[in-house]
């Protein structure tokens, strides 16, 4: 009897198990990239939006076969100013494009409080892929706006805002997912290397936007919202909501290894009337968790709270990045829109290493508060640094994004399964999209509130949008200290046990 080849043997050393899992972990991963591929174009766009006058008289200046040489030959609508595109093409560009982002993010944090609750009670399958062919189609409808040579302002922020409303349905779905089919061993590196779909998401979405930015922005728009909606086709054709949906084993819920990551009381232990009040059932009950009652989840605010100024930081430089690159180095909106992408890629990094060391040290909100600590000096050097050069900006993309997301990323995958898992809830599992929506919904406030604050304070210089990110992140910090301290008493008292 002939050997079997090597590759044949490889993939019948997992079981089928296995490959479910690892199907979910893949699918989930572009579905939810997807989502953040399409936010990424108003970031791209703006530098196009609105462009230096100096710089179009200049290009003027030059004869026209020199400048026809530059560019595709791409027809311009006739209404676009050499300022820019109309109405951000006046001298208050700053403000409007700060609102364009507000509509988007403060509407995906009000949505997203009511996202988790209604996801918690309709299938994960259909709601996801509803939510996915809607933000596909008002991602496009933003970019119609250079087709149509719309320029009404409000046709842009109604884009924004019901594109943030739909776009709630992604998060608490696909960690609600996720987490039906890993449990708590080694949570923390899987989730870590699961979320850097967000930084491979805001890379794409880069790439895609700024392929057109400055020939046709209207499909930097129009591509990430065919893609989206595509996407939304494969979830409700492949997605698989619960392991015991197809007859797998679920992996257990709780970990021995994993019992320190969060800590319930003051005296480390459950307390046994906890479960009174975050669920009405007991061990095996399955109805939807109330609001109130997940708020009531030892941890629950402490890190909601946290997760706003962290993500205030995030989204402070997924929407203002490029634009701060174009005006510091003097770059085009493609090219800056394409070093951009290394903020992201050191957020990939930063997540994978923020779960590989919560893992290790089996203490979440310690491994966060690390990582804040850094990152507030950090910023401080990349704001003086980023003068200094292209290849000085090029490292401190990097190790700022890494510093920057990796809390952001710990905070919204594992914190929130774990949470969504708690032993207080005993057995519910229908709680973890309500939690999820909670912390990533307040996290969101946080990311509506950033770019806001950037597009108000920019005007005066950008040295103060980075003193104000530095002191989000040290508010951030702030709000995990009670935490922190448990995790590191609760680990002493347990050291002085073993040695007894």
């Amino acid at each position: 009897m002939a050997q079997l080849p090597p590759g044949i043997r490889f993939i019948t050393s997992f079981s089928r198990d296995q490959w479910y899992r690892a199907f979910i972990f893949t699918l989930t991963f572009f579905l939810y990239a997807s989502f953040h591929l399409s936010r990424k174009p108003i970031s791209i766009v703006k530098g196009e939006l609105h462009k230096h006058c100096a710089a179009s008289r200049e290009v003027e200046l030059s004869s026209y076969r020199e400048y026809a040489a530059q560019i595709q030959p791409v027809k311009k609508p006739s209404n676009a100013s050499q300022c820019g595109w109309e109405p951000f093409d006046k001298n208050n560009y700053k403000q409007l494009l700060g609102a364009l982002d507000y509509s988007f993010l403060c509407a995906y944090a009000i949505g997203m409080y009511l996202s988790g609750i209604i996801g918690e009670r309709l299938p994960i399958r259909y709601y996801l892929t509803v939510g996915m062919l809607a933000s596909g189609l008002f991602t496009a409808m933003f970019g119609l706006g250079y087709f149509y040579n719309i320029h009404n302002l409000w046709f842009y922020i109604m884009a924004q805002i019901a594109n943030g409303l739909v776009q709630t349905t992604g998060w608490p779905s696909v960690v609600t997912c996720i987490g039906n089919w890993f449990g708590k061993g080694r949570r923390g590196l899987i989730m870590g290397i699961w979320n850097s779909h967000t930084s491979v998401g805001n890379i794409l979405g880069s790439l895609i936007a700024a392929y057109w930015v400055s020939t046709c922005w209207g499909l930097s728009f129009v591509m990430p919202g065919v893609i989206i909606a595509v996407m939304g086709i494969f979830c409700f054709l492949f997605l698989i909501e619960h392991p015991k949906d197809i007859s797998c084993s679920s992996t257990p819920s709780s970990d021995p290894e994993m019992q320190h990551l969060l800590i319930d009381t003051e005296n480390c232990t459950a307390s046994p009337n906890s479960s009174s009040a975050v669920t009405g059932e007991g061990r095996h009950g399955t109805s939807a968790i109330s609001f109130l009652g997940a708020l009531r989840i030892p941890g629950v605010i402490e890190f909601s709270l946290c997760l706003l100024f962290a993500k205030l930081v995030s989204y402070t430089f997924l929407f203002w990045l490029p634009l701060y690159i174009t005006n510091v180095e003097h770059l085009d909106a493609k090219r800056a829109g394409d070093l951009s992408t290394l903020f992201d890629v050191g957020g990939i990094f930063g997540g994978i290493l923020a779960g590989l060391i919560s893992d290790r040290l089996e203490k979440r909100a310690s491994t966060c508060g690390m990582m804040l600590l850094l990152a507030a000096p950090t910023l401080y050097m990349f704001s003086a640094v980023s003068k200094m050069g292209l290849e000085a900006t090029v490292v401190m993309l990097l190790i700022s994004g890494a510093l920057v997301n990796g809390p952001y990323a710990l905070i919204t995958t594992a914190v929130s399964a774990d949470l969504g898992t708690h032993k207080s809830l005993k057995g519910n599992a229908r709680a973890l999209s309500t939690v999820t929506a909670i912390i990533d919904g307040t996290g969101s406030v946080g990311a509506a509130l950033g770019p806001l604050l950037a597009g108000l304070i920019s005007p005066s210089g950008w040295n103060n949008v980075f003193y104000m990110l530095m002191v989000a992140d040290a508010c951030a910090l702030l709000f995990l200290l009670r935490l922190i301290q448990k995790e590191l008493r609760c680990n002493a008292d347990h050291t002085l046990f073993k040695e007894h």
